[in-house]
C-alpha cells in the first residue's frame, strides 16, 4: 500500500510539474494548453485584406537568403521596394545594386543597431514586412511589424515555440493582418503536380505521407551569422526545421480545411556528430550538444491519416524532402527516384518472383502525366521562374503568388495557421521526445474551425 501512495504522488508531482511548462499529462498524452480565443476577436480562415495596387515592401536580414528575395521582388510586376535592413552593409549593398540593374530606385537603408529593424516597420510608406534573419528573431519581428500594420512575411521557420506559434496567431487575428510563412517547397513543379493529381483522384485517398529534411550541412555550418543555426541545435532537441517536409503534405491532406493534426510522437538517435561540428566552427569544445543527428516524427491526423518526418543536417547523405504519398489508388514519390505509380495501369502481371512489377510508370509515361496534370500556376509562372531562379525558381513563385494574392484582394496561398501547424513538430517533438516517446496531442490551431473550409485551393482573380 506504501508503494502504491508513493506512485501516486509521484505521479501528482510530476503532473503539476508538467502543468507548470504549459502542458498536462491526459491518459498518458501531452496535452499542451491553448488559450481560449479573446471575445470579439475572429479568425483569419479565408481572410482576404483590401487589394493593392502596389504592394511596397520592406527587408529585414540580407544574408543568405535576404539577397536573393531583393532580386526576385525586383523583377516582379506591381512592387515597390521601400526599405533595406540588415547588421551589416555588404548584404545591403548588393541589393542595391540589384535594384539598380533592374532600374529601380535604390532602396532606403537600415544598417549597424540591433533596433534598426524597429525603425523599417514603423514606416508608414510600407505594406508588407519581409523576414530573412535567424530563426531566434523571426517572430519578434513579425509581432512587431504586425502591431505597426504591416503584414508580416517570414522565413522558415517562423516560430521555434508554441509561445511564439500563438503569439502570432492572436496577433494576426486582432490586428487583421496576413502572417505568412515563407514555404518555398510547397512551389516545386514535383510537388506542385503531384498536389494536382491528388486533388483530381489520381492516387484516390491519400492515407500516408513521407516529408522530410536531410541535408549535411557540414559545409554550411560557419556561414549562418554569429552561428545561430548551430547553436540552436546545440541547446534544442527535436525536429527543429520541419517545414519543408510538412508544407506540401498538409496541402494535400486538407489540414485545417476539413482534416486536422491530432496526435505526434517523436524519437531521435544519440547526438554523434554535433559536437564535433561545434568544435570544428568554433573551436571551443562541447560538453553537452543537445540534437540528436536523426530524428524521426509520426503525426496522425483527425481522419485516420499518417504524416512521417524526418530530420537529419548531421550525417552524409544525399539531400533529400523524402516526399511521398500513398493513396489507395497510387502513389508518388520525389526520393530518390521521381515516380508515380497508379494501379493496375502500372503494375502490369504482378509476379512474386518478380517484385519489380510492381513498378513505377515508364518514363515517357510519367513526363505525360507531369505534362498533362501541370499545376496552372507552374503553367503561369514557369518562364519567369526559370529566368529569375532561386532553388529551380519555387522562390519566385512564392514570391509572386504573395504578390499577385495581395494586389488582388485574395487570401493568401499559406495562412497563419498553416505557419503554426508546420513549426508545432519543433517544440512538440521535443516534448514528446524528453518524456520518453510519449504521444503528444496537437493542438487545434484553428480554435473549432478546422473543417469550416471544405479543401485545399489556391485562390485566383476572376
Amino acid at each position: 500500500m506504501k508503494i502504491k501512495n508513493l506512485i501516486i504522488i509521484l505521479a501528482l508531482l510530476f503532473t503539476a510539474c508538467a502543468e507548470q511548462k504549459g502542458y498536462k499529462i491526459v491518459d498518458g498524452t501531452i496535452v499542451c494548453h491553448t488559450p481560449e480565443r479573446p471575445v470579439g476577436q475572429q479568425d483569419m480562415l479565408g481572410y482576404a485584406a483590401e487589394p493593392m495596387e502596389c504592394v511596397r515592401v520592406g527587408f529585414i536580414g540580407l544574408g543568405m537568403r535576404g539577397v536573393g528575395a531583393v532580386r526576385r521582388w525586383s523583377q516582379i510586376e506591381g512592387t515597390e521596394i521601400v526599405a533595406l535592413c540588415d547588421l551589416n552593409p555588404e548584404g545591403i549593398e548588393r541589393s542595391q545594386k540589384y535594384l539598380e540593374s533592374a532600374g529601380r530606385e535604390r532602396a532606403a537603408e537600415y544598417i549597424g543597431t540591433p533596433d534598426a529593424w524597429k525603425l523599417l516597420c514603423e514606416r508608414t510608406d510600407i505594406d508588407i514586412v519581409y523576414i530573412m534573419t535567424g530563426w531566434q528573431t523571426h517572430a519578434e519581428m513579425a509581432l512587431y511589424a504586425m502591431e505597426c500594420g504591416k503584414h508580416a512575411a517570414i522565413e522558415v521557420p517562423a516560430a521555434m515555440s508554441m509561445a511564439e506559434i500563438w503569439a502570432l496567431i492572436e496577433t494576426s487575428e486582432r490586428t487583421r493582418k496576413h502572417c505568412i510563412q515563407l514555404e518555398n517547397c510547397v512551389y516545386d513543379r514535383f510537388e506542385m503536380t503531384a498536389l494536382n493529381m491528388a486533388q483530381q483522384g489520381l492516387f484516390g485517398e491519400i492515407l500516408h505521407t513521407e516529408g522530410a529534411y536531410i541535408h549535411c550541412l557540414d559545409e554550411f555550418w560557419s556561414r549562418y551569422h554569429n552561428n545561430w543555426r548551430l547553436e540552436f541545435n546545440r541547446t534544442h532537441r527535436g525536429d527543429v526545421y520541419p517545414t519543408h517536409g510538412i508544407g506540401p503534405i498538409c496541402q494535400v491532406l486538407n489540414i485545417h480545411r476539413g482534416d486536422r493534426l491530432k496526435t505526434l510522437v517523436a524519437m531521435d538517435t544519440r547526438a554523434a556528430s554535433g559536437a564535433k561540428y561545434w568544435k570544428d566552427v568554433t573551436g571551443q569544445p562541447c560538453d553537452h550538444f543537445a540534437n540528436g543527428d536523426h530524428t524521426t516524427t509520426l503525426i496522425s491526423t483527425e481522419k485516420g491519416k499518417v504524416i512521417q518526418l524526418h530530420h537529419n543536417v548531421m550525417t552524409p547523405r544525399p539531400y533529400s524532402r523524402d516526399y511521398s504519398l500513398t493513396g489507395t489508388d497510387g502513389y508518388a514519390a520525389k526520393y530518390p527516384i521521381k515516380g508515380f505509380l497508379l494501379g493496375e495501369r502500372a503494375q502490369g502481371n504482378a509476379d512474386i518472383e518478380n517484385l519489380s512489377t510492381h513498378r513505377f510508370v515508364p518514363k515517357d509515361v510519367f513526363d505525360r502525366l507531369m505534362e498533362q496534370y501541370k499545376h496552372p500556376i507552374t503553367t503561369q509562372t514557369e518562364i519567369m521562374a526559370a529566368k529569375v531562379g532561386g532553388h529551380g525558381g519555387m522562390d519566385y513563385i512564392m514570391d509572386y503568388r504573395l504578390v499577385y494574392c495581395l494586389r488582388n484582394g485574395l487570401p493568401l496561398d499559406m495562412d497563419v495557421y498553416d505557419l503554426a501547424e508546420w513549426c508545432c513538430p519543433i517544440e512538440l517533438s521535443a516534448l514528446s521526445i524528453e518524456n520518453g516517446n510519449k504521444p503528444v496531442a496537437v493542438p487545434d490551431f484553428t480554435r473549432g474551425g478546422w473543417n469550416k473550409i471544405e479543401g485545399y485551393r489556391h485562390a485566383y482573380a476572376e
